[in-house]
C-alpha cells in the first residue's frame, strides 16, 4: 500500500472531528442501548459502568491473561497501546477495541446464562421485521418482470445502498442520477464489474459482508441472482465471527435474513428458497474468519484469507467500514487513485460503499471541488452519498 507522506492515520483526539464525536458520544450511547436490550445483571451492569468510564476518560487496559482471544490481540497492537488514552491511538483500533470490550462487560464469551447472547440483536431484529423490509420485499415482484441484466444492476445498487435498497429496484432510466449537479454516487465502476465474473458458470463470487437486516438482505439477494442466473459457480460470504459495530453481520443474521425472505411471499420467498438450498449444498458458503474483527487494514490480512481473496474471480467489499481497511484509515487525498491504495490486494476486488467516515479515495478532482462547493465535509459522514470503485 501506499505511504502518503500526506495521508495520515485517523485518530480521535480532536474535539469536533466526526471520529471524536464517535468516541465521545456515540460510544456512550451504545452502552445505554445494551444495558436497556437484557435484563442484565449487577455484574454485568457494573462492567458497563467501568466500561464507560474507561472509554470517554480512562486508559487501554488489556484482557485478562485467561481471554480466548488474547494472543490475537496480542498482535494486533494491545501491549504496544496498553496504557494510552483510547482517543490517542489509531481511531480504527480504538473503535474495534471498543466492541470487544463491549462483549467481554456483557459476558459475551465467559461460560454462563449470557455466553453467545447477542447484545445488538433486539435491534438487529426490530429492523429485519419492520413494515419497511416488507415493502422493499413487495418490489421484487415488480424487478422480477425485469430483464436479467437489468435486475443484476438493480439488485447491484440495492446492496450498494443498504437500508436505503428501495433506491436499487429503481432502474436507472429515470435519469435523475445523471442531471444531478452533486451525484449521488461520486464513483461508478460499476459496468466493470461484471466482466470480472469471468465465464458463466465458473468462477467464485466472495463477498464481505456489512451489516445485517435490511442491509444484509440486499447482498443475499444479490447473490442468490448470480447463484440462479449462472453469473458465478459459487459464492463465498465472509461474516463476522461474533457481534461487532452493533449491527455487522454474524453468521446467525445470514440465518434470520434467509428465514425472513422464505417466509415472505412472491419473488422474494423464491430468492429465499434458492439461497437455502445454496448454503445447504455448497454453491454458497459462510467464512467467519478472526481476522474480520481485527483491528487492523486488510493490507495486513494472514496468509489463509489472502489464499481465500486470491482464488476469486472477484472479491466485493462492502460497506463503510470494510472500506477503511480495505484502503487503510487515514486522511488521503480524495483524488488519490483507488487503484494504488489496494494494489496489494490478491486479485480483483470492488468496493460497494455508502460514505459514513471521512475516508475517501478515487475521486475525480472535478467531483471533489463540487461536493465541497456544495456540502462542505458533511459529503463525507452523511450517507448520502455512495462509490462503486473496481480494481482489476
Amino acid at each position: 500500500m501506499s505511504d502518503h507522506p500526506t495521508a495520515p492515520v485517523i485518530l480521535g483526539d480532536e474535539p469536533g472531528t466526526f471520529p471524536h464525536g464517535v468516541l465521545a458520544e456515540r460510544h456512550p450511547a451504545i452502552i445505554r442501548q445494551v444495558r436497556e436490550a437484557f435484563p442484565y445483571g449487577p455484574e454485568q451492569h457494573r462492567a458497563l459502568d467501568a466500561l464507560l468510564a474507561g472509554c470517554t476518560g480512562g486508559t487501554i487496559e488489556p484482557l485478562p491473561a485467561d481471554a480466548h482471544d488474547r494472543r490475537h490481540w496480542e498482535a494486533w497492537g494491545m501491549d504496544a497501546y496498553a496504557g494510552r488514552s483510547w482517543y490517542d491511538v489509531p481511531w480504527l483500533w480504538s473503535e474495534s477495541w471498543f466492541y470487544r470490550r463491549l462483549l467481554h462487560a456483557v459476558g459475551y464469551f465467559a461460560p454462563g446464562p449470557w455466553q453467545g447472547i447477542d447484545p445488538f440483536r433486539p435491534s438487529k431484529l426490530a429492523e429485519l421485521d419492520s413494515p419497511a423490509t416488507d415493502e422493499e420485499l413487495a418490489a421484487l415482484d415488480d424487478l422480477a418482470r425485469q430483464p436479467v441484466d437489468e435486475r443484476a444492476r438493480a439488485l447491484l445498487h440495492g446492496s450498494l445502498w443498504g437500508n436505503r435498497a428501495d433506491l436499487g429496484f429503481r432502474l436507472s432510466a429515470e435519469g435523475a442520477e445523471e442531471t444531478a449537479a452533486v451525484p449521488a454516487l461520486v464513483a461508478d465502476d460499476s459496468e466493470r464489474l461484471w466482466p470480472l465474473l469471468g465465464a458463466p458458470g465458473t468462477g467464485t463470487l466472495c463477498l464481505v459482508a456489512d451489516n445485517a437486516g435490511r442491509e444484509l438482505v440486499p447482498d443475499l439477494l444479490l447473490i442468490a441472482h448470480l447463484l440462479a442466473h449462472g453469473r458465478v459457480a459459487r459464492a463465498v460470504l465472509h461474516v463476522k465471527p461474533y457481534p461487532y459495530y452493533v449491527s455487522d453481520a454474524t453468521t446467525a443474521d445470514v440465518v434470520d435474513a434467509v428465514r425472513r425472505l422464505t417466509g415472505a411471499e412472491g419473488a422474494a420467498a423464491e430468492y429465499g428458497r434458492g439461497l437455502w438450498a445454496a448454503l445447504t449444498d455448497g454453491r454458497l458458503t459462510l467464512r467467519a474468519h478472526p481476522f474480520s474483527c481485527a483491528p487492523l487494514p486488510y493490507a495486513d490480512m494472514p496468509d489463509g484469507l489472502r489464499a481465500d481473496f486470491a482464488a476469486a474471480a472477484l472479491t466485493v467489499v462492502k460497506g463503510d467500514l470494510n472500506y477503511r481497511r480495505l484502503v487503510g484509515d487515514r486522511y488521503w487525498p480524495p483524488t488519490t487513485p483507488f487503484a494504488e491504495v489496494t494494489a496489494y490486494f490478491p486479485g480483483p476486488v470492488a468496493a460497494l460503499r455508502t460514505l459514513k467516515s471521512d475516508v475517501i479515495t478515487g475521486l475525480t478532482a472535478d467531483t471533489e471541488a463540487a461536493l465541497v462547493a456544495a456540502e462542505e465535509q458533511r459529503w463525507r459522514t452523511g450517507g448520502t452519498h455512495a462509490l462503486v470503485q473496481v480494481r482489476t
